[in-house]
């Protein structure tokens, strides 16, 4: 018999927990605060799965408890559910407040990158507003905007490429995809890819040589 290949990354585990638990765990819609100690209960019900290990099954439940699906689901006095989706425990008041403090500063971190993806194109306007005020029937205008601009384009830093010891969950990246390179985090590092979680929220899977570090990591 053939073995099963193992997952390898936390989009798939987390779509195996939804399958297999549907009654816990979703990957659509409003989630459901999920019972204290529930990774032991995890451990011992797929202890029979060769497809996940241990650690890729931590650090998968910690990447959906931080997901903002999920932090929007702590309120306090709402049910705890197990594997079979019966409910455990309330969630208590200091566990509302804990979550809402790790949903405001994730916030406050993407748009902080925003702002600064923002700061970083001005640039290219003040290049369009200074050909617009060159005469169309003068040529040295034309020129020296054309001048300026190879200058500028000389000057800009070239991106710099990851180093293993960039390799790391955490890491700010920007990702090469069409012809815009976009901001993002890594948020797990596998054999098979690098998965980032870009600013827009979506998740993607990359290699190592289409990313670069952002610019405030140079």
């Amino acid at each position: 018999m053939d073995n099963p290949e193992k997952f390898s990354d936390s989009k798939q585990v987390i779509q195996f927990l939804s399958d297999t638990f549907p009654a816990c765990f979703t990957v659509e819609g409003d989630a459901k605060p999920l019972k204290i100690g529930i990774f032991q209960d995890l451990a011992e019900a797929l202890a029979e799965e060769p497809r996940v290990s241990k650690t890729l099954l931590r650090s998968s439940l910690r990447h959906y408890t931080n997901s903002w699906r999920y932090l929007y689901s702590i309120k306090a006095g709402a049910d705890r559910v197990g594997l079979d989706g019966s409910a455990d425990a309330k969630v208590e008041q200091d566990h509302e407040e804990h979550a809402q403090q790790q949903l405001k500063e994730s916030k406050q971190k993407v748009a902080e990158r925003k702002k600064a993806e923002a700061k970083a194109k001005p640039q290219d306007g003040v290049k369009k507003n200074y050909k617009n005020k060159a005469k169309p029937d003068s040529k040295s205008g034309a020129d020296r905007s054309k001048l300026n601009e190879r200058k500028a384009t000389a000057n800009r830093p070239k991106p710099e490429k990851l180093t293993d010891s960039d390799l790391v969950a955490g890491t700010e990246v920007t990702v090469k995809v069409g012809k815009s390179p976009m901001p993002g985090t890594i948020s797990e590092v596998s054999k098979d890819g690098i998965q980032v979680v870009l600013n827009s929220g979506m998740q993607i899977k990359v290699q190592q040589d289409n990313l670069r570090l952002a610019a405030k990591k140079r």
